[in-house]
């Protein structure tokens, strides 16, 4: 990932960058968006939240079926 050091000038031209904001070109055209730390952290950690409950995790667990991988390998021609 590449970084830019914002200096005070350019930072206080773009609101403090404390909001979500669409950075575009010259022509108008959407380059891409910044989102300030708190609201990129919020995205992560939502994005790792485990969609299941406990009491659906543990139904499929309990489900039965499925195949082990040795099955799997034989199935895709790998045994």
């Amino acid at each position: 990932m590449g970084k830019i050091t914002l200096d005070t000038a350019l930072r206080a031209k773009l609101n403090g960058l404390n909001e979500k904001m669409e950075v575009c070109d010259e022509n108008d055209e959407t380059v891409g968006m910044f989102l300030p730390q708190s609201e990129y952290n919020k995205l992560m950690l939502a994005s790792m939240e485990i969609p299941f409950t406990k009491e659906e995790i543990e139904k499929m667990r309990n489900s039965g079926g499925g195949c082990s991988l040795d099955e799997i390998w034989k199935r895709l021609g790998q045994s």
